[in-house]
């Protein structure tokens, strides 16, 4: 018997793998990486699923009438099978035939995310560089993750750094900060997870130690779960929503104490005079008192005030979780803590000041060197079509529809045909039921994927796609100091190929093969990508290893920054010097350039501004949906492996008085519904959900049908509303959701 270990990276870590005669037998994470071990151990599961796609694919309809088929058929007519070379003509002709007859902003090149550790195998990136090769396609601007911030950052601080990657150390808050204030909470969960992988998961040590050292914990969250195990924090439980309103409030408690650093204000920061003004109530005679915010937020002002007291004792970390800005008008409380750190004049401090995402991925604020991670170049748009991602549904409904987007305006191009490789629509969208009726007015959808996910069941052409234990690359993250040569596990099961031999083979048929390859096989990609980190590395004063080092090595532990990283310390250090990429050259408080695009839902200051759907505007019976990332998924990966310890529905958390006025005990299966849809799921009855909310997780599939209206599956996108936070961002908005929630009626059998 054949028998070796390696080890190689997912998103939920690294791992090792031992392979007995061509099969994964096991896996375990890699030691002292301390990645979770059962999402870990699932990989033999994942790999070898019966839900594994064996070969092409295309569906009977399609076949039969091509791009003039009903594509109501799709998720519901047979899939026939189909050899590889009559699959890639189908799918080349179609191509050709779509740039021909309808241009080529015809194409969506759809694909988004989480889709491989590694990077040269990077779906999304693959995918946009075929396309671009073949002359251009639709593109999506920006992410699912942080859209709003994404949008409004760079207004605020000249780019979306704070976000993306930039985050004061953990180690200076254990050493430095006497009060971390956690609006959206710091939920260990999300700690398992990294874009690109990870060697390190020590983020729960990194709370434990400040809370060792003395650093105080606040988490301000409706769920009391969101605090890392064994941290004896204070818990603040607002409505979901008012996050921004209680932000304001501390301002203005600031200001009127007089504990408002006015000089930092002043060298550091424009647009001051207004945001102070509002927060005086001049512009709409409403003050920002803590008793205002208190009504809003359904809080005591005993506790707003409580909270401006740690403020103003000592140096104080104030950080966001990314989900507070996916919602109506998400820009504000990201905007609004940016504020509420200018006032207190700590930002650039160690430990002080503030970051966003301490508490929605694992590393953020690990310390890590970054840009030496290997990057695929990318071949550009010819077509100079793109749409805001979370607006796809509304390009489907409405081509020609002009909206607005970030002080211009974005016309819908009439999509043709569909190519996804890589992520899931049919999970990561809003209002999937509406989705699904959209979707079947495009003439052709061709999807790459490994697994029968919603969206590849509702495909007219599927190619199966390698895993990644079943190609060669090189992944991790710039936010954890490893890069990890990932070698093949396995030979791909049944008939996948990698992406980018599939794209290669297409390109070839569509003569653009030289612009899509380069003339570079695989192993000669991966050369020369880690050339080019060799050559970062050199220009840092490091030596990274060979790529025959790499390789043999396996992993690359890369040495720390020769100081921690404090956002925005050279900023404070030299403001004109290191001034912002922003019009002032500053942090812009109140944003002239937004003031001028006049949206009546994107002020030109943090402001507060309720949602259409709120606790505060809901009819008896409803419930604030808060939708929260899997304990033991990535989004809906591994939900097709059956992870240990993954309940049969997915979870909806109930407060005792909530479950009590609808009957509901703990364990029950029940509808949650609105006039979107409705999704089912099993009751917890807890005290750690605030009253008025319920709390569920997203990892299931989607297995909806939209003549019924009911995903049994338990996806709650299935009821979440498709709507833009605001014209400012057009970002995902599914954190603003009402619903109702009563007992599943068990169907008696005819």
């Amino acid at each position: 018997m054949a028998r070796r270990t390696a080890t190689s990276l997912c998103h939920w870590g690294a791992f090792d793998a031992t392979v007995e005669d061509g099969r994964v037998v096991c896996a375990t994470p890699w030691p002292g990486g301390r990645a979770n071990a059962a999402m870990i151990e699932a990989w033999p599961r994942l790999v070898y699923s019966d839900q594994r796609i064996d070969q092409p694919y295309v569906r009977e309809g399609w076949l039969r009438a091509r791009h003039r088929s009903d594509g109501g058929g799709r998720g519901n007519e047979r899939m026939v099978p189909v050899a590889w070379d009559d699959a890639l003509a189908l799918v080349a002709a179609e191509l050709e035939r779509v740039r021909d007859t309808h241009g080529h902003p015809a194409i969506f090149g759809g694909s988004y995310g989480w889709s491989s550790a590694g990077r040269l195998h990077h779906a999304r990136t693959q995918v946009r560089r075929f396309l671009g090769a073949f002359g251009g396609f639709t593109d999506q601007i920006g992410n699912y993750s942080w859209g709003a911030a994404h949008v409004l950052l760079p207004h605020v601080l000249g780019d979306h750094d704070a976000v993306a990657e930039a985050a004061t150390a953990w180690e200076t808050i254990i050493d430095h900060a006497d009060t971390c204030i956690a609006f959206g909470g710091l939920n260990p969960k999300n700690w398992n997870v990294t874009s690109g992988g990870a060697g390190f998961h020590h983020m729960p040590d990194h709370a434990r130690r400040a809370a060792e050292k003395g650093v105080a914990f606040v988490i301000v969250s409706p769920v009391a779960d969101d605090v890392p195990t064994g941290i004896d924090a204070e818990w603040i439980a607002p409505r979901p929503n008012t996050d921004t309103a209680l932000m304001l409030a501390l301002c203005h408690t600031v200001l009127v104490r007089g504990r408002a650093d006015r000089e930092f204000l002043a060298r550091y920061c424009a647009g001051v005079e207004a945001f102070l003004a509002y927060l005086r109530g001049e512009p709409d005679g409403q003050p920002k008192t803590a008793a205002w915010a208190a009504a809003i937020c359904d809080i005591p002002v005993e506790d707003i005030e409580r909270l401006a007291d740690r403020l103003m004792a000592g140096r104080v970390m104030l950080t966001a979780s990314w989900s507070l800005q996916r919602a109506r008008h998400g820009e504000q409380p990201y905007w609004a803590l940016i504020a509420l750190a200018a006032m207190l004049g700590q930002i650039g401090l160690p430990g002080g000041g503030f970051t966003f995402g301490y508490g929605s991925m694992n590393a953020v604020g690990q310390g890590a060197r970054r840009d030496l991670v290997p990057i695929l170049e990318g071949l550009g748009n010819p077509a100079k079509s793109a749409v805001p991602v979370a607006r796809f549904l509304d390009m489907l409904e409405a081509p020609g529809r002009t909206v607005p987007f970030n002080g211009r305006d974005i016309t819908y191009p009439d999509i043709r045909l569909i190519y996804w490789a890589g992520g899931n629509p049919y999970h990561h969208a809003q209002d999937l039921f509406r989705l699904a009726r959209a979707w079947a007015k495009v003439e052709t959808i061709i999807v790459h994927e490994p697994w029968w996910t919603a969206t590849a069941k509702r495909a007219d052409i599927v190619l199966p796609a390698t895993t990644t234990a079943e190609r060669v690359d090189i992944g991790g993250s710039s936010r954890d100091p490893h890069v990890f040569y990932m070698p093949r596990l396995i030979a791909p099961v049944g008939g996948a190929r990698n992406d980018r031999d599939i794209f290669a083979d297409l390109a070839r048929r569509l003569s653009c093969a030289d612009a899509f390859t380069e003339g570079r096989s695989e192993e000669m990609w991966l050369r020369h990508l880690w050339s080019r980190t060799e050559e970062k590395a050199r220009a840092e004063g490091l030596e990274a290893p060979s790529f025959e080092a790499l390789r043999e090595m396996n992993v690359w532990r890369v040495p720390p920054p020769a100081e921690p990283e404090v956002y925005l310390a050279g900023f404070r250090a030299d403001p004109k010097g290191n001034a912002l990429k922003t019009p002032s050259g500053r942090i812009e408080l109140s944003s002239e350039t937004i003031a001028g695009f006049g949206y009546a839902d994107a002020p030109p200051h943090p402001a507060w501004m309720p949602p259409e759907e709120w606790l505060g505007a809901a009819r008896k019976g409803e419930l604030a949906l808060l939708t929260r990332q899997p304990a033991l998924f990535l989004h809906s990966q591994l939900a097709q492996a059956k992870v240990e310890g993954v309940p049969d529905r997915p979870l909806i958390l109930l407060h005792p008085e909530d479950a009590a006025a609808r009957d509901l005990s703990d364990g029950d299966e029940v509808r949650v519904f609105n006039e979107r849809g409705t999704c089912l799921a099993r009751a917890r009855v807890t005290d750690i959900c605030r009253p008025g909310v319920a709390a569920m997780e997203t990892g299931p599939w989607f297995d909806g049908d939209p003549d019924t209206g009911l995903d049994p599956g338990g996806n709650p996108n299935a009821v979440t509303r498709d709507i833009g936070a605001s014209a400012l961002s057009q970002a995902c908005a599914a954190q603003s959701c009402l619903v109702r929630v009563e007992r599943q009626v068990p169907t008696i059998p005819d």
